[in-house]
């Protein structure tokens, strides 16, 4: 699994079971019962562009309404980070699919 650089720092909770994923191809670890967000933000320093330009995105109101954290898998699902659990083996991707409608 690639080393952890994230934004943010797990400093609580740290006896839950590992969970592992997938972003851009690359190798991480969460833990059980991190959300999409929490697990991408403790991995990487970004969760995703925007849609509108080339700033990155983090998430916002980390509760579901600001739609700031859509992130995809690799099959063209798309998630809401903040409400979506993180699964083992999940593979996502933070740009938008080529494929995207």
């Amino acid at each position: 699994m690639t080393q952890q650089q994230g934004r943010i720092v797990r400093l609580k909770e740290l006896d839950r079971n590992p969970v592992h994923f997938f972003l851009d191809g690359k190798g991480f670890s969460a833990l059980e019962g991190d959300t999409v967000l929490t697990a991408v933000l403790t991995a990487a320093p970004w969760l995703r562009l925007s849609d509108f330009g080339p700033e990155h995105r983090a998430g916002f109101c980390l509760m579901g309404a600001c739609q700031d954290c859509w992130i995809w898998t690799e099959g063209g699902e798309r998630l809401q980070a903040c409400s979506t659990t993180v699964g083992e083996h999940m593979r996502l991707i933070s740009a938008i699919p080529e494929s995207w409608p």
